[in-house]
């Protein structure tokens, strides 16, 4: 990586509502031309990552909407914006919805709107590079017994209006070394190689950015916020790899003699000259992969799960930077305490966050956009300051701060939520309740075989006492020096993979009250055999990874059983413990305070 930082975030919006009208009768001029009557435009790209680059931000361009998760399908007289509970404030605020319709979804699935909106006949065209297998088929089995067609399209419809779209990223890549990776490249593409032979399988096609990254060792910078490497790969079954990636990113990088590179433009012609049965994943890869295989088998991505199982020296290399990451949070707290909050914007504390992780020495990047939110603003989980939503603190609202960094040993997430003057008993209420939640994932203890949809309640269980619930999941799984959201375990009534030792997730349950306010408090856990209590069940359990203070002036301490207090006075004091000695003495001084025992 280069020694300068990135700069501080612009907060600028990349798209305003009022460009979304004339994008989208270009794209329907498109749409005629071509004789097609709708477009599918996904937030997705060739490699289906979650996060992608400025170029393959097609769905924020047409639309305007900015959410990592949704997609447009566009008609001649309708174009539904499909988003799920996390984005249903914010796609409202950010398109034009005169031109462009929110459509609640999963609540509605694509096939009933369409066969509600399409015409007979119609012909819906789509991307094979942008849609996995999976999702095309479940699209065109809710189809069935309709007269609407889905066509792939060789050239995608948005680039061919997009006059200014920006080029491939071309981010330089760097090697990841074995003391913080745990194992060397060769020993994970034997292991993956031997998992091929078993199911019968002669190769593997890869697509996904962080399995390539974490399979050769390497890192990269063609996604913000995400040090992964943007490729595609074939790995065979004597571990050899074919890489397929542009020569100029690999400048400095060495790798071993069993991997060759490619240009990419090698990679759809080299699919089709595979004769042996050559595995893919459905669920990730696109479908124009699965068409150019003679001899597909499908199957999951395995580096998956290998990778969510993190090495002894990828937990030591995250429990050292969430250290540093917990003593840079602790000097913005401690400034938050001492400054005239209400002379400050949400924006003014999302720069002084990052300039205190700046300040560490060590930051490579932000994990993600930092969510820096107040008032209202809180009230939308996934909430993105820019120049025109930027709000000003005010008394008697709650500040949410939902951010994390990039460090060369590991990423990190945490969310607090804080008072800003005097705060209503109704927000204390709902803050004790988040809290009890998070804490009872805390100390879950639990059989191997259980996942994350039978832990899931655990969390939500005090709000649902009062007719409460949140609209995300309570945890997702997190990439070790990668990406901060990765699969494909989760704390979510949706995940049934069991959990298992060296897994690291996030612990955030919250709570959103439109146009009021928004909670939320999050700690990274790793999970761990947990001793035997002389039953003979092998049992697991979390370790917390964060460290900061959890701001106990919102608790009503009168909810909280004796259990919650331990806990929560425990771990302040392996808080200022551990912190303690990394901070300013301004800071420590404060560190005392705020983890004195309730």
């Amino acid at each position: 990586m280069p020694n300068d930082f990135p700069p501080l975030q612009s907060f600028s919006a990349a798209t305003r509502p009022d460009q979304g009208p004339p994008r989208l009768a270009a794209l329907r001029k498109e749409l005629a031309a071509r004789g097609l009557q709708g477009f599918i435009v996904p937030r997705a790209d060739a490699h289906q990552g979650e996060y992608v680059a400025p170029r393959d931000e097609r769905l924020s361009w047409l639309t305007g909407f900015t959410g990592s998760a949704g997609f447009c399908i566009v008609l001649p007289q309708v174009a539904g914006v499909f988003i799920d509970g996390r984005y249903r404030l914010q796609v409202r605020a950010q398109v034009d919805l005169a031109a462009f319709s929110p459509v609640d979804w999963p609540d509605t699935q694509p096939a009933d709107w369409l066969r509600a909106q399409a015409s007979d006949d119609a012909v819906i065209g789509f991307d094979p590079w942008l849609h996995t297998p999976d999702e095309i088929a479940r699209l065109r089995k809710g189809l069935e017994g309709s007269t609407i067609a889905l066509r792939p399209v060789a050239d995608n419809l948005i680039d061919a209006i997009w006059p200014d779209q920006p080029a491939p990223p071309q981010g330089a890549v760097r090697a990841h070394p074995l003391e913080l990776a745990g194992r060397t490249s060769a020993q994970k593409r034997r292991a993956i190689a031997d998992e091929l032979g078993q199911r019968g399988a002669s190769a593997l096609v890869l697509t996904l950015p962080d399995s390539i990254s974490w399979l050769l060792n390497i890192r990269g910078s063609d996604i913000a916020r995400n040090p992964v490497v943007q490729a595609f790969a074939v790995l065979h079954d004597d571990a050899r790899l074919d890489l397929y990636i542009d020569a100029a990113k690999m400048a400095g990088v060495t790798l071993d003699s069993d991997v060759t590179q490619h240009p990419p433009a090698d990679f759809a012609p080299a699919l089709g000259q595979l004769q042996r049965a050559v595995q893919y994943d459905p669920a990730t890869a696109p479908l124009a992969v699965a068409d150019a295989l003679a001899k597909g088998v499908p199957g999951a991505d395995p580096c998956l799960m290998a990778k969510a199982r993190k090495t002894e020296a990828e937990l030591a290399g995250m429990r050292a930077a969430h250290r540093r990451d917990g003593a840079a949070m602790v000097e913005f707290l401690a400034w938050y305490d001492s400054a005239r909050l209400t002379d400050l914007t949400e924006i003014d504390l999302a720069k002084k966050l990052e300039s205190c992780r700046h300040a560490t020495g060590a930051l490579l990047d932000l994990s993600f956009e930092t969510i820096s939110s107040t008032g209202p603003n809180a009230a939308i989980n996934h909430y993105r300051v820019t120049d025109q939503t930027n709000r000003r603190l005010a008394d008697g609202d709650l500040y949410l701060v939902d951010s994390g960094g990039q460090y060369a040993d590991g990423t990190t997430d945490i969310t607090r939520t804080l008072p800003v003057g005097d705060v209503a008993p109704d927000r204390r209420t709902a803050y004790t309740r988040v809290l009890q939640g998070m804490i009872a994932m805390s100390r879950a203890r639990f059989p191997r075989g259980v996942a994350g949809a039978h832990l899931d309640a655990l969390a939500r269980y005090p709000l649902w006492l009062a007719g409460q619930d949140y609209d995300h999941g309570t945890g997702h799984g997190v990439g070790a020096a990668l990406s901060v959201h990765e699969g494909p375990v989760r704390l979510s009534r949706a995940s049934t993979l069991p959990l298992e030792a060296g897994m690291i997730l996030s612990n955030e349950p919250g709570y959103y009250r439109e146009g009021a306010f928004g909670i939320r408090i999050e700690n990274l856990v790793a999970l761990h055999q947990a001793p035997d209590l002389g039953e003979g069940r092998a049992m697991l359990e979390f370790e917390t990874l964060t460290l900061v203070p959890i701001d106990t002036r919102l608790i009503q301490r009168a909810m909280l059983c004796a259990a919650d207090i331990d806990w929560l006075n425990a771990y302040h004091a392996r808080v200022l413990a551990e912190i303690g000695p990394l901070v300013s003495t301004s800071a420590g001084q404060w560190l005392a305070r705020a983890c004195a025992p309730i």
